[in-house]
């Protein structure tokens, strides 16, 4: 629970970095195996059709692959946050961690059938299901890892907490993208080695867990019904009573809507428009990890009592200027920015993102009691990774309208752009600033 009287500094404190190193090298394991996964099906060839120039007809798979992976938080998440509150957080932790490595020991299998096969219909298949139990070991994880902070640490800590945890994540990000890029191109028909690594990183992820010290579980009598799989009956009564709490869970799920079109339209812009190859188009992903990383840093110090409405605003704000700035015309690839100018606009991006989405994550925290926290990050889980499904069929609706009127593929960011408005207007600052009710989304 909190303890606000806590002696023992943030900086010294065992559970804390060992929650930040866990998280950190999940982070970088799903964003390396994932993003080598989306090179992989950017440019799927198309069995016995052949081009104009002689070569495969290819489509762009990355849907299929981001479906899969936001599918099992649809699904789980309710029950993730159950367990999360019924059970020690630790527990629910570590298990989770376990379970990595066997999903990442499938994923290498995966990828010693691309090496032999390619990327055949039922390797297609089985790499799916592989990013399919990727999403799902994070469902579980997620709760345990949001909700433990206000557990482990005094409440003053959470918003540098948050910050740094948010800050490693992306830094993980960044590492991870740009390491797929890497390996791919230098092991693409060994792909095998690099599914080997991500399983040593899962190991080591788990032993890391176990620095977390043990918290008792904050409801210990809660008893499973099957609602428990949605939204269960005290956080839809809590949601109904706390207007500001229910509008920060539609502001989350819009933002990370937003945030979930854009790794494939960067993907999409350095692969097919740019035509830098893997490697690089794996940097400009990067980059934007980059960006993140510092903003939530910044964040962390500086949104803290009145500022923190200010701090998201300008974030907001600025998340539009950039992505209307990625999708203008112009240059030799039908792109203003290029290849450079678009590394330059990625990090303010990324910069930008991690202002918003601290202040946004410290309240979601804060706000509930202690006995739903846990249900309450499940639910935000829940509705985020909603509209991160949704947001595979906008870009696959969109990515069809472009080819009808042959715009470029970076005119995806102009949607990314319209989507952002709602974030700039949708929240306003509260009139008696505390803990957990300054700067309130809505």
């Amino acid at each position: 629970m909190n303890n606000d009287s806590g002696t023992e500094s943030l900086w010294r404190d065992r559970s804390f970095w060992g929650l930040t190193v866990t998280q950190f090298l999940g982070a970088f394991n799903d964003n390396l195996y994932k993003q080598m996964l989306l090179l992989l099906f950017v440019a799927v060839p198309v069995a016995g059709e052949v081009g104009k120039d002689g070569g495969p007809v290819t489509i762009d798979r990355q849907p299929w692959a981001l479906l899969c992976f936001s599918l099992p938080f649809i699904l789980f998440s309710g029950y993730a946050g159950y367990l999360s509150d019924r059970f020690s957080k630790r527990s629910v932790i570590v298990l989770s961690k376990v379970a990595e490595i066997g999903v990442m020991l499938l994923g290498l299998l995966g990828f010693i059938l691309v090496s032999r096969f390619g990327t055949t219909t039922p390797v297609f298949v089985l790499l799916c299901v592989v990013i399919g139990l990727m999403g799902t070991q994070s469902a579980f994880f997620g709760p345990g890892k949001y909700g433990s902070l206000p557990e482990l640490l005094p409440a003053r800590h959470l918003p540098i907490a948050n910050g740094m945890v948010l800050m490693s994540t992306f830094v993980a990000i960044i590492l991870g993208a740009a390491l797929a890029g890497i390996l791919f191109g230098r092991f693409e028909q060994h792909l095998w080695l690099p599914g080997l690594v991500c399983v040593v990183i899962a190991v080591a992820g788990t032993a890391s867990s176990l620095a977390i010290r043990s918290m008792p579980p904050s409801s210990p009598h809660l008893k499973f019904n099957y609602e428990m799989l949605g939204v269960p009956r005290d956080i839809r009564l809590l949601l109904r009573q706390d207007r500001p709490l229910r509008q920060a869970l539609m502001v989350s799920t819009i933002f990370w809507l937003t945030a979930a079109l854009v790794q494939p339209a960067v993907n999409a812009l350095g692969e097919r428009q740019l035509n830098v190859g893997k490697e690089l188009t794996s940097w400009l992903v990067a980059i934007i990890s980059l960006g993140i990383a510092g903003g939530s840093l910044l964040a962390g110090f500086l949104g803290r009592g009145e500022r923190r409405g200010l701090v998201q605003k300008g974030g907001a704000i600025g998340m539009f200027v950039a992505l209307g700035l990625m999708c203008l015309p112009g240059g030799a690839q039908g792109q203003l920015l290029g290849y450079a100018g678009s590394m330059a606009v990625l990090v303010a991006l990324g910069g930008f993102t991690g202002m918003f989405a601290v202040p946004l994550q410290v309240f979601l925290q804060s706000r509930p009691p202690d006995g739903l926290k846990g249900r309450m990050i499940a639910t935000q889980n829940l509705l985020n990774w909603i509209g991160i499904f949704v947001s595979n069929g906008i870009y696959e609706a969109a990515r069809r309208m472009f080819e009808i009127f042959q715009w470029p593929d970076s005119a995806m960011f102009a949607v990314c752009a319209v989507l952002v408005i709602p974030l700039m207007l949708a929240y306003r600052s509260a009139d008696k600033p505390d803990l957990a009710t300054d700067a309130l989304p809505g």
